[in-house]
């Protein structure tokens, strides 16, 4: 009976229990706290393997389905092992009273080179409801230090030798033999099983890594550019499933890259520079023992492999009769090569994790036409100009050579190749027998739309087939996130997009076809901030600032582009060397990373002590490229009309403007203070010296003689200057509040005249144009920049897209398919800089502006018009996409608007009556701070009469 008893009490607390479950499990069910997701680490790195920061920042996102709208709590646990058991953590944040989803510090003890750990995250919301844990993630850093190296830099023993041959302009010519692509390899034996292996490598040069015959990554062009003689990236590999237990062979290819082959115009290679290997691969048994092999004086090289030469401009030469069968294999029988040339690790140059992703090949692209096919040479059309290398399956014959060339466009039938200046940009393949071959290069890169072919067997009809483009750029998204019902507008979001992919190949280049491809700084500033709402590019950038500040010169100059080759060129530019305060402080109001400013705070400092030495109370005459290929220029000059000194002094003042904000937030009081008396100091000068009473350009002004480099002038010499009236001159200041706000709107009125004498056209370069969507919205001539971007006669964007533009172009008639090339020397088709008004779709046409970094906060306030409908769009944050849509019938405005999670909105529309903003089925009369979720919105829209585009 007791045992009856005792089992009916057992049941009724098993079923109340039970009952008590499904109510807390239906609880949680209702109020939908899901985990975190999207967790990164750093600058947006998921799950990284080599990772460079010892002291991570992590990110996350709320879920948009859960209830969980706004965070007010998170904890972060960080652990040696995925259990997250009480002795394997390493730090535990406990319960942080903040909203902060994003690049919130790792407090605990630094991360050791190779160290693995995981970590989590769990958030609270309005209710203090808890979230669950999110997915564990895991880092594992790379060698951080030089010392964790035991290999040796290697290659092969030729490049050793000393130059004794006949000068050229100087310099001693070199044996190209020298230069030829490198092979390496070296056995090995692994005689226990196996629990893991890394494999740690970089190289003076580019490189291709193997084991067991297998290539291990899909990375081109490794490790890529930066200082060398300062620093150099480092690769971190998972190879445990390529090594196995028994014999092992690891082998490289090895090529000229940015490091050993020319750079610019300069067809002499630089003999100092010869390529080297450094590898080390790492083997963890399962019995805790650890094996390295390491690049060492015991390992073999050849020179004689097909690959016989490979430049960044030149293009690859292969030649099949030198192929080496499984000559990355174990079985291979090296004994012919040589023993490498072996040399240490200089301490003096940092070998570092590589921080943002290498270049790949991320899109393959069909040929769309065959243009023609005369005398066994056929023209194929890719459809598009891009960056990469063709892939080619085409019939050959033995020993006759099959010969690539590459174009942007074509003058007629004509293949124009005068743009690429000295570069040769010629792939070449010899066959070692009959029949089809594959063929794609492994050491070099082309800019191209049109590619030729020759040699191939002329028995065979050229097919479509025979051609794929591998378009290659720094492994990041590219986001498809605006659209509209204007075809040539989604076009011209389409070339913006192809320029960034084309010239973010592991820097940001002006061009990626000539003898160029450099890091110019001015470029940069200008189009960073647009490259962020078009791509996941912070990683990108972050990294390429770490070069910039490398190349600070010991008096805070910084160079016109980066990484810098000082036989190219000396000294720096206005508005190009102001990428130092700038490039950081875009960074930081897209992302609301301040990490960004506090890494590049002290270049900042140092950029203006440079600038303040080389100006005289207060004016700069550091010198300057102007506004860049200004249309209709005085005598066609490329540096525009625009004078240089109120070029450089208005830069000069906003980078002390973003300094003084940047000290302000950093906490650095005294210099906040210091920065911002000096900016009001600059802003007086320059008013009172470039423009009259009336706000007129002054037609004279004073120019301070530049002193001598190094030196101060106790009385500097004067000289009269002429300045021109430009729409820049204007454009500058009232973008950079350079004028007192009772004298905005006088400036306004003289920009809109001048607008309205070039009917609406622009007549601006690479400085200006970037500043007319930002000056014509923030005073109320949204119009007036509508009128602008969709003119179809030069200058415009829309006059390259006439002309056949699938990029954005160096100049506004770099080409016309009437009359072919702009006969300029400098003629690029594939230049981002002028894409810059692709912001202008996020923050003006969609309207989507932070009130706060990281659009944490944010304000909508679309610049409608009746010459646009449809238009639809997204700016992806740290808390999620923002999305807004809008179409307008006559009058009647439907609008929709998606805000994310742990974000707030505000509502700007004083062209719409009749509003109605509805959540929920249910209608918001508060537009100052929208809640996270979709809102539908209506009213009629009272819009400025239209200018019809001609």
């Amino acid at each position: 009976m007791k045992k009856i008893i005792l089992s009916i009490c057992v049941s009724l607390c098993l079923i109340a229990c039970t009952d008590n479950a499904l109510i807390k499990n239906k609880k949680n069910e209702n109020n939908k706290i899901s985990s975190p997701i999207k967790l990164k680490v750093g600058e947006g790195f998921v799950n990284p393997i080599g990772y460079y920061e010892s002291k991570p920042r992590f990110s996350w996102q709320l879920p948009p389905a859960s209830t969980q709208k706004q965070q007010t709590s998170y904890q972060i646990q960080v652990a040696s092992s995925a259990d997250f058991s009480k002795s394997s953590l390493i730090w535990d944040s406990g319960k942080v009273n903040s909203d902060d989803n994003a690049w919130v510090g790792y407090q605990g003890k630094a991360l050791e080179s190779r160290q693995r750990v995981y970590w989590r995250v769990r958030t609270w919301g309005q209710n203090q409801h808890v979230s669950n844990w999110s997915e564990t993630q895991f880092i594992e850093l790379g060698l951080l230090n030089n010392n964790d190296w035991q290999a040796k830099w290697v290659g092969h023993p030729d490049t050793n030798e000393r130059y004794t041959n006949p000068s050229f302009n100087g310099m001693p010519a070199v044996d190209h033999i020298l230069y030829r692509p490198q092979y390496l390899r070296t056995n090995f034996n692994l005689n226990k099983p196996i629990k893991k292996a890394r494999l740690y490598v970089t190289a003076k040069g580019v490189f291709k890594p193997y084991i067991n015959g297998s290539a291990i990554s899909e990375d081109v062009m490794t490790p890529g550019w930066t200082p060398y003689h300062k620093r150099i990236e480092t690769l971190t590999y998972d190879v445990s499933d390529y090594v196995t237990q028994g014999e092992n062979a690891i082998a490289a290819t090895l090529a000229e890259g940015w490091h050993t082959g020319r750079i610019f115009h300069p067809t002499q290679q630089e003999h100092v520079k010869p390529m080297r290997l450094l590898a080390q691969l790492e083997v963890t048994f399962k019995d805790g023992t650890q094996q390295v092999i390491a690049t060492n004086n015991q390992w073999k090289s050849t020179n004689q492999g097909p690959i016989r030469e490979a430049g960044n401009y030149d293009g690859e030469t292969y030649d099949a009769n030198f192929e080496m069968p499984n000559w990355n294999a174990a079985s291979f029988d090296a004994k012919n090569w040589a023993k490498v040339y072996a040399e240490p690790i200089d301490p003096e140059v940092k070998l570092k994790p590589k921080r943002h992703s290498a270049p790949r090949a991320t899109v393959t692209l069909p040929t769309v036409d065959i243009v023609s096919v005369k005398n066994g040479v056929a023209i194929f059309d890719m459809g598009q100009n891009m960056v990469g290398v063709p892939e080619i399956t085409v019939p050959a014959k033995q020993g006759q050579t099959i010969k690539l060339r590459f174009s942007e466009a074509l003058e007629q039938d004509k293949f124009y190749v005068k743009n690429l200046r000295s570069a040769k940009n010629i792939d070449l393949y010899t066959p070692k027998q009959d029949g089809e071959i594959t063929y794609r290069p492994t050491f070099t890169f082309h800019g191209y739309r049109f590619v030729e072919i020759s040699g191939y067997d002329t028995a065979f009809k050229p097919d479509l087939n025979w051609l794929t483009g591998k378009v290659i750029h720094s492994d990041f998204d590219v986001y498809d996130n605006f659209s509209s019902n204007h075809n040539k507008l989604n076009k011209l979001s389409s070339n913006v997009s192809w320029g960034l992919r084309g010239n973010f190949l592991d820097i940001p280049t002006d061009c990626p076809q000539r003898d160029e491809r450099l890091g110019w700084t001015g470029d940069a500033q200008v189009f960073v901030s647009t490259s962020m709402y078009k791509a996941d590019v912070y990683a990108f950038w972050a990294a390429w600032l770490e070069s910039v500040r490398e190349e600070q010169s010991i008096d805070g100059m910084i160079p016109k582009f980066v990484p810098f080759r000082p036989f190219l060129t000396d000294g720096t530019a206005a508005a190009w060397g102001d990428a130092a305060t700038i490039v950081p402080w875009e960074l930081y109001q897209y992302t609301g990373d301040i990490n960004v400013l506090r890494e590049n705070y002290n270049m900042m400092k140092r950029w203006l002590e440079y600038t303040e030495f080389h100006s005289f109370e207060h004016i700069s005459n550091i010198g300057t490229y102007g506004d860049w290929l200004q249309p209709y220029s005085e005598n066609g000059r490329a540096k525009g009309d625009t004078h240089p000194d109120l070029i450089a002094t208005a830069y000069y003042a906003r980078s002390v403007d973003i300094a003084a904000k940047t000290a302000r937030l950093l906490g650095y009081k005294s210099d906040a203070q210091q920065y911002e008396r000096l900016f009001n100091n600059i802003k007086i000068k320059f008013r009172d010296y470039f423009f009259d009473d009336n706000l007129n350009v002054v037609s004279t002004a004073i120019k301070t003689i530049k002193r001598e480099k190094g030196k101060r002038l106790k009385q500097p010499k004067q000289s009269k200057i002429t300045l021109k009236t430009t729409q820049t001159s204007y454009l500058l200041p009232l973008s950079f509040n350079l004028f007192n706000e009772s004298e905005q709107q006088v400036a306004v009125k003289k920009l809109l005249a001048m607008l309205e004498q070039s009917d609406r056209h622009l007549r601006t370069g690479f400085l200006g144009t970037p500043m007319l969507y930002q000056v014509l919205q923030r005073y109320g001539h949204s119009d007036v920049m509508y009128d602008i971007l969709l003119k179809e006669t030069y200058p415009s964007w829309f006059y390259s897209i006439n002309n056949g533009a699938t990029t954005t172009w160096e100049r506004w008639n770099s080409y016309s398919l009437t009359e072919g090339y702009n006969k300029a020397n400098m003629n690029s088709l594939n230049h981002y800089a002028y894409g810059a008004v692709a912001q202008w779709f996020y923050n003006g046409m969609l309207g989507i502006q932070p009130t706060q970094p990281g659009f944490k906060t944010f304000k909508v306030e679309p610049q409608f018009t009746q010459r646009l409908n449809d238009l639809s769009g997204s700016v992806p944050t740290i808390n999620g996409d923002i999305k807004a849509s809008w179409s307008i019938t006559n009058t009647q405005l439907t609008m929709r608007l998606f805000v994310p999670s742990n974000s707030q909105a505000e509502l700007l529309l004083p062209q719409v009556t009749e509003l109605k903003v509805m959540k929920n089925g249910k209608a918001i009369s508060d537009l100052t701070a929208l809640q996270p979720g979709e809102y539908q919105i209506s009213g009629q829209v009272q819009l400025k009469r239209d200018v019809t585009n001609e």
